[in-house]
């Protein structure tokens, strides 16, 4: 651990090498748990546990009567709703104390040791599994606000596409290795000396919080926590609420950046969605087994290494709204095929084309933005929780809006089709889109 942390150090942050490696270290971080506890390991486990013998899958929540997926799906909108009422204020009390890197450790920390408590979550204890999910997800999603906002300070605006990608890309990379050896130690526990049943996949949720707690140290060590040079002082509530209110202000008077906000808050509705609830679909529509679910979490894990540097690279020889256009066409034929889908096959080459498209939306959706930020501005925290607060409003409509409509009609696929519309907007806000109203942009975007 020593040898990471003195291969990232430097206190110079603007467009160091070392010191943009160490913001990259943290996709490394966190993506495990939005590979392990979002999308792989917990759904499949969830699932598992809160099914009847008798093969009914309707829970009781705090006496409320609910089919567990839609109570997942639920969750996962109430974490991300919790951290879009609250990135705002935070983002301004950070700005304005120069302390972001502080509160990006509190929701690592809150984030990860919830990660760790699921380890105590049986399925007979399903309040208790939920709380924990949500505040893991609030710490995962609390963290990005932060963790974002640094890109614009540690790099020049022609190295965001290609930083950002390979955040991405790194992030894959690392949240994959993590899930192979979770998947050795639930597929030979005896190999580990554990038991068998459920301990092994309770345990992949401690190695995901350790792993998270463990590389995070590389940015905590590394990255300017107040590369302004602000003055801390009392009274910095207040203050904060100021800079988001003045932050605000800034952006209603922005049309270019209101349109790509517009844009990126529909079609975030569709990506999120698919990201968070595809392996809940493979094993509800098709009755793929466990195994083969996480298998198809790999393949998209893996294609979007290098769809993160495929969109870049387009991004660079046509623009960043071009490549968003061929991305937004391709998750729209992905909801139709969704529909249609019947077969394992058809459900492991429908992942292959979600993971090319995942990682070049994404890290060009967040270098794109970083580009329409106001050069002069301090207030990198503040500007990024309006495009954070964006995201997970969309992630707390586009789950929650999947989930009614499975209850409603009984079915997935109905909810995967619906999610069209959700990219159709996105696409009509981006054709609006002029980015070269903003000459700096040009040609990179």
């Amino acid at each position: 651990m020593a040898f990471f942390i003195s291969a990232f150090m430097n206190t110079h942050p603007t467009s160091n090498k070392k010191v943009q490696r160490a913001w990259v270290m943290y996709d490394w971080a966190n993506s495990v748990y939005s590979l392990v506890i979002s999308s792989t390991i917990f759904p499949v486990y969830y699932n598992s546990v809160t099914q009847a013998s008798d093969g009914s899958d309707t829970v009781s929540f705090f006496g409320w009567e609910v089919v567990n997926t839609v109570l997942y799906s639920y969750s996962i909108s109430f974490s991300y709703l919790v951290i879009a009422l609250l990135a705002p204020l935070l983002s301004g009390i950070a700005d304005a104390a120069g302390n972001k890197l502080n509160f990006m450790k509190f929701f690592v920390y809150l984030g990860a040791i919830s990660c760790i408590s699921l380890f105590f979550f049986t399925g007979e204890n399903l309040e208790f599994g939920i709380i924990c999910s949500v505040l893991g997800s609030i710490g995962f999603s609390g963290s990005i606000v932060f963790y974002n906002s640094f890109l614009p300070e540690i790099a020049k605006e022609e190295e965001f596409d290609m930083l950002s990608a390979k955040g991405f890309a790194f992030g894959y990379i690392g949240s994959v290795i993590l899930l192979i050896l979770n998947l050795m130690i639930i597929q030979q526990p005896e190999w580990f000396g554990m038991p068998e049943g459920s301990f092994a996949a309770r345990f992949s949720f401690v190695v995901t919080g350790i792993w998270w707690i463990v590389f995070a140290q590389i940015p905590f060590r590394v990255l300017p926590n107040n590369p302004y040079q602000q003055s801390i002082s009392n009274g910095y509530f207040w203050k904060g609420y100021r800079e988001i209110n003045s932050v605000f202000k800034e952006v209603r008077a922005m049309p270019i950046m209101n349109r790509f906000l517009a844009s990126f808050f529909f079609y975030s509705m569709g990506v999120q969605t698919v990201m968070f609830l595809a392996a809940s679909f493979g094993d509800k529509e098709l009755g793929m087994p466990g195994d083969q679910l996480i298998l198809t979490v790999l393949i998209i894990q893996l294609v979007a290494i290098g769809g993160s540097y495929f969109f870049a690279f387009v991004s660079r020889k046509f623009g960043n709204k071009t490549s968003m256009v061929i991305m937004i066409l391709i998750w729209m034929g992905i909801c139709v095929a969704a529909y249609f889908v019947n077969s394992i096959y058809q459900f492991y080459t429908l992942a292959f084309v979600v993971g090319l498209v995942m990682g070049g939306i994404q890290s060009l959706s967040r270098a794109t933005y970083a580009k329409l930020i106001p050069t002069t501005t301090k207030d990198h925290a503040s500007f990024f929780s309006f495009f954070d607060i964006t995201e997970k409003v969309a992630v707390v409509l586009g789950t929650a809006t999947y989930g009614a409509i499975e209850q409603l009609t009984g079915s997935m696929r109905n909810s995967a089709l619906f999610l069209v519309i959700f990219f159709v907007l996105g696409m009509i806000f981006l054709s609006r889109l002029k980015l070269s109203e903003r000459k700096s942009l040009s040609p990179s975007v």
